[in-house]
This record gives structure tokens, sequence and C-alpha cells, in this order.
């Protein structure tokens, strides 16, 4: 388990949901992933390279939606620079993403 927060820690992340809207394989990466283009609404569209190419195709992924922190700083990968973090469980050398629903969500929603 790790370290106790409080909820005034937990408040500091901000945790919304986008749809995947580009795919692209990412060849630099020192483990397969992808480059991802994800809408956030009126947060705009942020990029996140995301180590899941075993588990989801690019076909799939595309209309997805996910739930992502969005106030990470910035992070270079290889060449491309990550904007948000996509959440999913690690399972092994696989990640499951956690899927907001499965009814259709507003891109940009909190999730609290």
């Amino acid at each position: 388990m790790k370290s106790i927060i409080t909820f005034e820690d937990f408040t500091k992340i901000d945790i919304r949901i986008g749809t995947i809207i580009e795919v692209n394989d990412f060849p630099k990466a020192h483990k397969p992933a992808y480059k991802l283009k994800i809408d956030f609404g009126d947060l705009g569209i942020k990029q996140s390279s995301a180590q899941i190419t075993s588990l989801y195709s690019k076909e799939e992924l595309l209309g997805k939606q996910i739930s992502a922190v969005v106030n990470f700083k910035p992070k270079k990968i290889a060449n491309f620079m990550s904007e948000c973090l996509i959440l999913g469980i690690q399972n092994d050398a696989e990640v499951i993403l956690l899927q907001a629903s499965e009814s259709k969500i507003k891109n940009g929603e909190q999730i609290s």
C-alpha cells in the first residue's frame, strides 16, 4: 500500500474523460507503444504515449472513451511530448484501460 494522502492531495489530481481520436505507432518508444490524440472537450486535444499494444489494436482504440490525468507536467518520451496519463490497471506486462462507462460521457467531464 502507498502512503496515506489527504483529501486535499486528491483534489489536486485532475482526472477527465476523453475520446481517442487518433492512434499511431510509436517505433521510437523503448517499449511497444502507441501515440494517441485524445479529445477532452473544452480542455482541447492532448497527446499521450501508451504501452497498450499487446491488448488493443489501433482500430479498437479509435473512438474509445478513456480516463486520464490531465494536469501532470508534460513528459518527453523519445521524440514525443506526452501531455496526459491514461489510467489503466497493470496486469503483469500488460495494461488494461479503465473505461469511462457503457454510456457516452461528454468529453472533458471531471472524475471526482
